[in-house]
């Protein structure tokens, strides 16, 4: 087997889940994946850690060889390293092991601070379970789908916060010194808003308890709203994996994912160049 034909197959193994050594190459990961966020959770236990800090520090460093390998076997395999190296996947790949090299050069007590910081950071290997679960993928791309329509929403909700938090900073204020400056009447309208509540800051003012009652029912009525427009983009994203086939030779886009052969012309779908970035 020469050098092209083994990053042919390697890029099928690694990049591919529609073949056995594929599947398998993603569930060895998966379980990889799993065990290292547990490792790093049971690590900051502090009287298990005590006890069992050599082995952690074994364990971490053993997943961090495992997944460099892979980040560089996925540069080596991929018709456009650069592509994936600056892709959102690539970006994660190299997260997963960057905190744990970066470790090494923060040794000193004085910079005890950043080294947990590195430690927890590693947390964010949780992440490339994206890449491996389909419905993780549809719900990221629902997401983006709805990024605009969220900022709007986000936007109104600061608004009305702001507004909310002036109008009790000013209701309150002069009777209640919890509500000390709009930031943190602002910060109470959010949680209030969220139906979180904002700990022992409660309106003492009968105008203030009514304000905050409309405040209350405003997040319970713009609560389901995020959650509407994602679910729609979620529903169009379902139907478009579903539907997602084109058919070079007559046109016809309605084909389901399982589709073989186009139903109006009966052309062969040749799936062999379909691979992730």
């Amino acid at each position: 087997m020469n050098q092209l034909n083994r990053r042919q197959t390697l890029h099928h193994i690694i990049f591919g889940t529609d073949t056995p050594a594929g599947k398998t190459f993603d569930l060895v990961l998966i379980y990889a994946i799993v065990l290292s966020v547990a490792t790093v959770i049971l690590e900051s236990v502090q009287s298990i850690s005590l006890h069992y800090q050599t082995a952690f520090d074994s364990v971490e460093w053993f997943f961090t060889v495992l997944f460099t390998i892979e980040y560089i076997i996925r540069i080596y395999t991929h018709p456009a390293p650069r592509k994936y190296i600056f892709s959102l996947y690539g970006l994660i790949d190299l997260v997963a092991i960057l905190p744990t090299y970066l470790a090494l050069l923060f040794t000193g007590a004085e910079s005890l601070i950043i080294l947990r910081l590195l430690r927890v950071m590693r947390i964010f290997r949780v992440l490339k379970l994206i890449e491996y679960v389909y419905e993780a993928n549809t719900l990221w791309r629902s997401i983006v789908a709805s990024r605009r329509k969220i900022l709007v929403f986000f936007c109104f909700v600061f608004v009305l916060a702001t507004i909310f938090g002036a109008i009790m900073f000013l209701v309150e204020g002069p009777f209640n010194d919890e509500f000390s400056s709009i930031p943190t009447s602002i910060y109470w309208t959010i949680v209030t808003i969220s139906t979180v509540g904002f700990g022992d800051i409660v309106p003492q003012t009968a105008f203030g308890q009514m304000v905050a009652t409309v405040v209350i029912l405003t997040g319970y009525s713009i609560i389901a709203v995020p959650t509407g427009i994602i679910t729609s983009q979620l529903i169009d994203q379902i139907r478009a994996d579903r539907l997602m086939y084109l058919c070079d030779k007559c046109g016809d886009g309605e084909h389901e994912r399982t589709a073989k052969y186009c139903k109006t012309c009966g052309n062969y779908f040749n799936r062999e160049e379909e691979q992730d970035i």
